[in-house]
């Protein structure tokens, strides 16, 4: 049997009405499947997310293992990948993620020539969404990755990267009292004060965005809340700086131009009111959880 040299997580809760592009993606990757394998882990999901998962099965053309326990929280299934991984490489799938053919195989060359990197960020591509909230989100994200194609000061999330399992290991893993957002925060931020290298990759992968602003909303709200914890953990000068630094209004404005060269439409000049709306929600949900 060839050795595993990446392993996929997909780390999903009730998923079921999302999850299925993410594993076609999986399944159309244009690596050797001998030289993959898929791990799913089911945080307690309460739809039909671990039958969707089971009935790609039989279609899967590299090994797959599942996983499924009651909800236990984001940190604690992330280690259930990093511990079973038989892969020198994790690349993490969430449920509302697509990737790009030559996804897997361009982040794995990447690692392989970056010998001093732990996390490999992919390049997010713009989905044909609707909605102005899921455009100005994907557009966003695609420009504040292009800003910097190399070392970056900023969080980069597990979905759509690749980490070295020997780093993670080494550092301990995820933070399994981290149960909501923020167990990747911290796992970057241990592994750059390890001295390991965070950077970004031309591989390009997919996230199917809020389409309301209820939606968003709820996410960065969410996103606060996990917050709290991180900044608990880690120095609160340097988390603010990071989450919020004092010229990050006129970085959002720049990105607009930015984001107008590329699509050419002219709702990307929302984009500044558009952050305010996510940090107001960001705020609340730090301000309102202990």
């Amino acid at each position: 049997m060839s050795p595993i040299k990446v392993s996929i997580g997909v780390c999903v809760k009730n998923s079921a009405s999302i999850i299925k592009d993410a594993i076609e993606s999986i399944i159309d990757q244009d690596y050797p499947p001998e030289f993959m394998e898929t791990i799913f882990v089911d945080d307690g999901s309460k739809d039909g997310t671990l039958s969707v998962i089971r009935s790609y099965f039989p279609r899967m053309p590299m090994n797959c293992k599942i996983f499924h326990h009651e909800w236990q929280g984001l940190g604690y299934s992330r280690n259930v990948v990093v511990h079973n991984a038989a892969g020198e490489y994790i690349i993490w799938v969430d449920g509302d993620m697509s990737l790009a053919k030559d996804f897997v195989r361009k982040q794995v060359k990447f690692m392989d020539e970056n010998p001093a990197v732990a996390i490999g960020k992919g390049r997010y591509g713009i989905l044909p969404q609707i909605s102005l909230a899921a455009f100005l989100e994907n557009v966003e994200a695609l420009v504040q990755l292009l800003d910097n194609n190399k070392k970056i000061d900023k969080p980069l999330g597990t979905g759509g990267s690749i980490y070295r399992v020997e780093a993670i290991r080494n550092v301990g893993g995820f933070d399994v009292n981290l149960k909501g957002a923020g167990e990747d925060i911290d796992a970057e931020h241990k592994l750059s004060a390890s001295g390991w290298l965070l950077e970004t990759t031309p591989a390009e992968f997919y996230e199917k965005r809020r389409n309301s602003w209820k939606g968003l909303w709820n996410e960065y709200y969410w996103h606060g809340a996990g917050g709290r914890k991180i900044i608990r953990k880690i120095s609160p000068q340097t988390m603010l700086s990071r989450t919020f630094p004092p010229t990050i209004l006129l970085t959002v404005i720049l990105r607009s131009c930015s984001g107008y060269k590329l699509t050419a439409k002219k709702s990307v000049f929302l984009l500044p009111l558009q952050w305010i709306f996510k940090r107001t929600a960001w705020v609340l949900g730090f301000a309102l959880n202990k």
